[in-house]
C-alpha cells in the first residue's frame, strides 16, 4: 500500500486501502476485540483513470510482476462493499439476536443485511456473509464479519 501511494501518480491513483473488520477472540480468560484484514493478500486501489493506473502499475515492477495480480472489482462487488463499509475501510462489530432461528441485527453495519448472513458462529462471534466478490456468475464467496449474538428468543 505504501509503495502504491509513493510510486503512483495522483492522476492514476485516488486512494489505496486495506479492508479490516473487528472480531472478538477469547484468550487468557477474557474476550478481546481484534482488528483483522478482510482480504489479507489484497490492497484495494481506487482510480478514476483505470488505463493510466494499469500503465503505471506495469511500469512499477515492484508492485506488479505480472498483470494477473491486478483484479478488477465489478460494479456489483463495489456496491456490496460500499453498502457494507460505507466510507470507512473498517467494519465494526455488529450485535443481534436470534429470534425463532432467524438472525436479526440490532446494531452495527450488518443491520439490514440479514438476508446475506449464511452462517453465524456464536462461539467465535463471527458471521459468514455471502458475496460474489472475485467469483463468476452464480458463484458465491463468504467474507467474515464480527457479530455478537446477545439473546436467543423462541
Amino acid at each position: 500500500m505504501d509503495a502504491c501511494n509513493t510510486n503512483l501518480s495522483r492522476n492514476a491513483l485516488r486512494k489505496s486501502f486495506l479492508l479490516t473488520y473487528d472480531r472478538m477472540r477469547r484468550y487468557k480468560g477474557e474476550w478481546h476485540l481484534e482488528r483483522r484484514l478482510l482480504f489479507p493478500a489484497y490492497v484495494l486501489l481506487e482510480s478514476e483513470n483505470e488505463e493510466r493506473l494499469l500503465r503505471e502499475l506495469k511500469e512499477f515492477k515492484k508492485i506488479s510482476e505480472s498483470e494477473s495480480c491486478v483484479v478488477r472489482i465489478n460494479p456489483e462487488e463495489e456496491k456490496f462493499l460500499k453498502a457494507l463499509y460505507g466510507n470507512e475501510c473498517h467494519l465494526k462489530m455488529s450485535r443481534g439476536i436470534l429470534f425463532k432461528g432467524t438472525t436479526q441485527i440490532t446494531e452495527g453495519p450488518l443491520k439490514g443485511m440479514e438476508n446475506r448472513i449464511c452462517k453465524v458462529d456464536r462461539h467465535k462471534r463471527l458471521a459468514h456473509i455471502r458475496t460474489v466478490i472475485g467469483m463468476g456468475v452464480g458463484e458465491f464467496r463468504y467474507v467474515l464479519a464480527g457479530l455478537e449474538i446477545t439473546e436467543k428468543l423462541e
